[in-house]
């Protein structure tokens, strides 16, 4: 048998996926199974990104350039003069294969082995996988639920500065706890990581949804960190068109960018026709975001109710995103979310969450927490949460909690 390498051999499972398998025999078995542990929307995706791929009247599906196709990066910059960037310009921009490639680029690029980067907890998990992959090490700070996963007091981010720290890693608004990081919590992080001459990575994907009339903070809005800061952006959770697969790095660092530019082509290209799809959705897009962030915010109001209504539940309002944070009455939530799938269901149905440990480095911090997506049509969230009551009690009673 061939050798399997100490990375694929200490790389994470998702905590969102490797509950599927158990997903997949309870369906086999006719139980319905309601998806609030993965943020894929139902919204629909713009008629304009469907139809240009409809109409796609090309003779070769060629390589892109390794940095984006021009017209997507126009529109990029287009979108982000909007934003009140005007400084920025197509060479900006790196293209990526969604969000996770950006990421992988700006770890990559950052980091050699053996080295820090700081990120406050929970955090998506699949930060783990990046960093496991290029063998750097994550530093948590963890936040709390009493705060409503508020950052952590800059003190603590300043006690994990070491000599082998290079970024800061935030997700604004946050996923999985729906945190919107205020104006006053980014200064902090930008005075920091031009103290200690390091770089601040801001996966700000879910820019689009924020909530109760507040407006999400970029990092760009801080020019002193020209030299400092990454953006990561993605079109999946904009358009509801996780399947395209397009996102990208910004930076107005060109050092950055340029040493960046090396992996870009070391992959070749990013997709052509997620490309496509994309720059159409960027077109008069301001009716479909106002739409669907109204949409957002009634599933977030309807399932947040529900969830603090039922006894032993602690549900923070996130502001933003469209996940949220709930500490459950139970011993363990890795076993419950198991057990909702292979024991339990109401009327032939039952629920999938993501256990919360997944997303801490610490899973103890999260035994008690699950990651619920609000991505569900008002009924099914409703239906939803009703089945999470009963199968509380069920659960409690079986297991003389």
């Amino acid at each position: 048998m061939p050798n399997i390498s100490n990375r694929a051999q200490h790389m994470p499972p998702s905590p969102v996926r490797k509950l599927v398998p158990y997903a997949l025999k309870a369906k086999q078995q006719g139980i319905k199974v309601y998806h609030l542990n993965i943020g894929q929307p139902d919204i629909e995706t713009p008629e304009t990104a469907l139809n240009a791929l409809k109409n796609i009247d090309l003779k070769v599906l060629e390589y892109a350039l390794s940095e984006g196709n021009i017209e997507y990066r126009k529109a990029l910059t287009e979108y982000y003069h909007t934003l009140g960037f005007s400084d920025l310009t197509p060479n900006n921009f790196i293209v990526t294969n969604g969000g996770s490639e950006a990421l992988n680029f700006a770890i990559s690029t950052l980091c050699d082995d053996g080295d820090e980067v700081i990120i406050p907890e929970p955090y998506y998990a699949n930060y783990n996988g990046f960093t496991s992959t290029f063998n750097v090490n994550v530093v948590a700070v963890p936040s709390t639920i009493d705060t409503g996963f508020a950052l952590p007091p800059i003190e603590e981010f300043e006690k994990k500065i070491t000599e082998k720290t290079r970024a800061i890693v935030i997700c604004n608004p946050g996923n999985p706890t729906g945190y919107l990081y205020t104006r006053e919590e980014l200064q902090q992080l930008a005075e920091i990581a031009l103290k200690y001459d390091i770089v601040v990575i801001s996966d700000e994907v879910y820019r689009e949804y924020v909530y109760d009339g507040k407006q999400q903070i970029s990092m760009l809005d801080f020019p002193e960190l020209s030299e400092n800061c990454i953006i990561i952006d993605s079109e999946s959770k904009r358009y509801s068109m996780c399947g395209v697969r397009i996102g990208c790095m910004l930076t107005r660092s060109k050092k950055i960018h340029d040493a960046a530019m090396l992996f870009a082509q070391a992959r070749l290209s990013p997709v052509l026709l997620g490309q496509i799809a994309a720059t159409a959705a960027h077109q008069n897009d301001g009716a479909y975001i106002r739409a669907v962030r109204e949409e957002y915010t009634h599933r977030r109001n309807v399932l947040v109710d529900l969830l603090n209504a039922i006894p032993g539940v602690i549900c923070p309002k996130p502001r933003g995103a469209f996940y949220c944070v709930a500490e459950l009455p139970v011993d363990d939530t890795e076993k419950f979310a198991q057990w909702l799938l292979e024991k339990y269901s109401l009327n032939k149905e039952t629920i999938m969450v993501a256990p919360a440990g997944g997303f801490y480095s610490d899973p103890e911090l999260g035994k008690k927490q699950v990651r619920i997506a609000y991505v569900l049509k008002e009924e099914d969230l409703k239906r939803s949460a009703e089945i999470l009551k009963e199968a509380l009690k069920k659960y409690r009673e079986e297991f003389s909690l």
